[in-house]
């Protein structure tokens, strides 16, 4: 029995692959995307808390990516500002990012990235992978240094309002303790760009 060929595409929201990259930027697309494919062909999808979402740990992927946060520092002259997300936001320089430790991908199937709910509120993205041809979607490259990174505090606060479907089964005690992880991180650590 052959396995069906992956064929991933990424999200409009995933800019590691830019020039001019916020967070985690692959530095070299030919490697990542052969390693990220074989990947994304080995991971059970329909075995994960919400069907199709993949958190997939690559550190075969560490390699060839730039980390994507470095320890925060109290000097504004190494902070720059950049359009993120639909909001301007403050970055740490790329030239103090941490050394890349490993690495994951954020990957949904092609079915579970059309149902979240910012992709139905945005008809233009939800048409560009439906006319793709994708089987699955690249949500995001995660490129890790120190300690595990929780969800970000503005992250996290987006997952809880109806931004992520996984939010929803979420306990109280789960939400607090992440909470708690996501403060504690931002406190030492800062995403860094280009």
């Amino acid at each position: 029995m052959n396995t069906p060929a992956v064929k991933l595409v990424s999200a409009n929201i995933v800019s590691c692959l830019d020039e001019g990259a916020i967070g985690t930027k692959v530095m070299n697309v030919g490697r990542f995307f052969e390693v990220a494919e074989a990947a994304v062909a080995a991971f059970d999808f329909a075995g994960q808390r919400v069907r199709g979402q993949g958190f997939i740990p690559c550190n075969d992927l560490a390699p060839v990516l730039s980390a994507g946060i470095g320890k925060r520092s109290a000097n504004p002259a190494d902070y720059v500002l950049r359009f993120y997300r639909g909001r301007v936001e403050m970055f740490l320089k790329r030239d103090f990012a941490a050394p890349c430790e490993g690495a994951a991908l954020i990957v949904y199937t092609r079915e579970a990235y059309l149902a979240d709910p910012d992709v139905q509120k945005d008809a233009a993205e939800k048409a560009r992978i439906e006319a793709s041809g994708a089987t699955h979607v690249l949500v995001a490259v995660l490129g890790f240094a120190g300690p595990k990174a929780p969800l970000s505090p503005f992250r996290l606060v987006h997952n809880l309002a109806g931004g992520n479907k996984e939010a929803l089964v979420w306990t109280a005690d789960e939400i607090r303790a992440q909470a708690a992880a996501s403060l504690a991180y931002d406190a030492e650590w800062a995403v860094v760009a280009d």
